[in-house]
């Protein structure tokens, strides 16, 4: 079960192990990823993909560097983009560190579906109702910046075509 707290204006998403009022938080409540889990995953992700370097995602998730984070599960993260181009703008990064799209493996289907799922329920939480625009830029000529798979969602506001 999930339970959703309000912490300095700032939700807070942990995993508890019974049912809990909304009210107080459960005795039983422990982070859904510890150091030790984000150290874990990356050993796999290296792996799997080769040792990427670290990247400020890597910081964002070991929590190493503040984000506004506006939503967390066990296998991703959802944070507002400190540079917006437009009114809403937050990114969704799997906790794996995937450097880019074009190097995802078949078996990381669930995981992109997931990513997307979120993506989508986070629009609907912030209001998104009229549309947004969902972004993933992959390498050099994609305008890639950092390299580890995220997804920008976008909103708010009339999106222009053509984007680029």
């Amino acid at each position: 079960m999930y339970l959703r707290q309000i912490v300095r204006t700032q939700f807070v998403w942990t995993r508890t192990a019974g049912l809990c009022c909304l009210h107080r938080p459960c005795r039983a409540e422990r982070p859904l990823c510890t150091r030790d889990d984000e150290v874990r995953l990356a050993e796999e992700a290296a792996k799997k993909y080769g040792s990427p370097a670290p990247t400020i995602f890597s910081k964002i998730l070991d929590k190493t560097i503040p984000a506004d984070i506006i939503y967390e599960d066990d296998k991703c993260l959802a944070f507002r983009d400190v540079n917006p181009q437009a009114p809403v703008h937050f990114l969704v990064i799997p906790r794996v560190p995937i450097p880019r799209i074009s190097e995802v493996k078949d078996a990381d289907a669930e995981l992109l579906g997931h990513l997307l799922v979120v993506a989508k329920n986070v629009a609907r939480q912030e209001s998104l109702n009229e549309g947004y625009r969902v972004v993933i830029n992959d390498g050099k000529h994609g305008a890639q910046s950092v390299y580890h798979l995220h997804i920008h969602v976008i909103g708010g506001r009339q999106m222009k075509w053509p984007p680029g």
